[in-house]
């Protein structure tokens, strides 16, 4: 029998642990910073509106009808796009393993965070703390430097992970009571004390008042855009699992929308501290849309000026890293939970197996990530995939649901169980068939533009070299996008060993 949610809120909470992540609390605040404040906001909210929530509504109602993972979801919308499916599952894959790392690192820095005591003033010690423990070398020469430390955090992230959804959502939903509630609070107690600092207002109205010459620049829409659809965790299998895992009567649209704007809230909450706390030790201007540099280099040298009190100091960095690590854990195991789903669905394995030997083996592969190559490889992969992959995917489910289903059919899967409110044929079906393809076309075309103008005819990124190009971003993108066939192959083999492939269709799936 299929596992369920154990309430309602379970779900919610777990949906809104898988989108607000990391991205929320340092990416977010520092496009807001770059773009002109509330002009990035407002076009943030439209991209929401016209992309974000349809997608979201569309995986998850799907989903919910089939009881099945991201593969055997879009098999259900016609047989020949099951790959897409794959496509999303790949995508997680990727992303996991690079995820723990960062995961590592946010849990050294809780873990260090008793040195700040002594750093009171002394800027450049913060600055430098992070770097200097995760031995980097800042470029793919250093794969024979290993940092022991970000070893140790590698193997309690992954330990983390899997505790968390060793018995798939009766152990998430228990987790996710804590996990999303803890960074609320400590974003909250973050905000006071930021906008109690000198210099407070100046950061609140950098963030809220909108500079609306911005909307002219095309990098805020692309970014925008890009920022809702990483954060709302759709085109990588988690929203597909979690939706297999709700009842029948759930209330799809207002659940969306619910994890949605909570999803922004966060995200603004998280820009409200940013800004008042880097406005209050005069630091505005060095806000940046890296959230690494943000993270673990900028922010460290606001917090040792934070007061003159070194206890103080080192008690706001414990509790700003605990924030991030409640951050972290729940994309971490929410993007593991879509992978096992799939896996499991598709070849009918034990799910506590199947999560077991994948945090198993992406584990292995993650300690690439220890090197002090491992930043210039994370910078990589991110992109590469963060600006192909992901894209890609979500354009092929959109095509897939809009232009090879009847989409009504997803329509009143959606508006089953709601009451006055429900989701406006004119809103979603022109989204998922035109509005959001296109959208995320012209994003597609644009990133491409970009990295061949930068890297010449070979396309290669940031100045690495062109081998690591080849080998960290086309040769991640070549995979994932070969992984249908490679699950084609598989599933080849094992049929000639008595294996029966699921190969139902939307009609084939009955209620219960």
């Amino acid at each position: 029998m299929r596992e369920k949610w154990t309430s309602r809120s379970a779900f919610i909470l777990a949906a809104i642990g898988s989108a607000v992540g990391l991205g929320n609390a340092w990416r977010f605040p520092g496009l807001a910073a770059k773009y002109g404040g509330g002009a990035f906001l407002f076009v943030y909210l439209i991209a929401m509106l016209v992309v974000g929530i349809p997608l979201l509504m569309m995986e998850i109602s799907v989903a919910r009808y089939t009881r099945q993972g991201a593969p055997g979801s879009m098999r259900a919308l016609n047989k020949k796009t099951e790959g897409i499916g794959w496509l999303a599952v790949s995508n997680g894959i990727g992303i996991s393993i690079y995820y723990a790392a960062v995961f590592a690192w946010v849990i050294l820095m809780f873990v260090l965070s008793y040195k700040f005591f002594g750093m009171s003033g002394d800027t450049e010690a913060a600055s430098n703390l992070w770097a200097t423990t995760i031995k980097t070398t800042g470029t793919t020469t250093g794969f024979t430097t290993i940092s022991w430390p970000v070893v140790g955090c590698l193997i309690a992230a992954w330990a983390l992970c899997y505790l968390c959804i060793r018995n798939g959502t009766t152990t998430v939903g228990k987790v996710v009571k804590y996990t999303v509630s803890l960074p609320v609070i400590c974003l909250l107690i973050m905000a006071i004390r930021g906008v109690m600092m000198p210099g407070a207002m100046a950061g609140l109205a950098k963030l809220f008042i909108p500079d609306w010459r911005a909307l002219a620049d095309s990098n805020l829409w692309v970014d925008a855009i890009g920022q809702v659809f990483y954060s709302l965790s759709t085109s990588m299998a988690i929203m597909f699992a979690y939706g297999s895992f709700l009842d029948k009567e759930s209330n799809i649209v207002i659940d969306t929308i619910i994890i949605s704007f909570s999803d922004m809230f966060i995200s603004i909450l998280a820009g409200v501290v940013m800004f008042t706390t880097m406005a209050g030790v005069g630091m505005l201007g060095d806000m940046s849309a890296s959230g690494i540099a943000t993270a673990f280099i900028i922010y460290p040298q606001a917090i040792v000026q934070i007061s003159g009190s070194p206890v103080f100091n080192m008690i706001f960095a414990f509790i700003f890293y605990f924030c991030l690590i409640t951050l972290a854990i729940d994309s971490l195991f929410s993007i593991i939970e879509g992978i096992s789903t799939a896996v499991s669905d598709k070849f009918k394995l034990s799910k506590k197996k199947t999560t077991l030997i994948i945090c198993l083996v992406e584990g292995i592969i993650s300690l690439i990530y220890v090197t002090g190559a491992g930043l210039a490889v994370l910078d990589i992969v991110d992109y590469f995939i963060n600006s192909y992959t992901l894209i890609i995917t979500g354009i092929l489910e959109m095509v897939a649901a809009g232009w090879f289903f009847k989409t009504f059919k997803i329509l009143d899967e959606l508006n089953r169980n709601t009451g006055k409110f429900k989701m406006p044929k004119w809103w979603f079906i022109p989204s998922i068939k035109v509005v959001s393809p296109i959208v995320l076309i012209g994003l597609f075309v644009w990133n491409l533009v970009n990295l061949f103008k930068g890297g010449g005819i070979y396309g290669a990124a940031d100045g690495y070299a062109l081998w690591a190009n080849i080998v960290f971003g086309w040769g991640i993108i070549v995979l994932i996008l070969c992984s249908g066939l490679i699950i084609k192959l598989i599933v080849k083999i094992k049929s000639a060993k008595g294996f029966e492939e699921d190969s139902r269709t939307w009609e084939d799936f009955k209620e219960s």
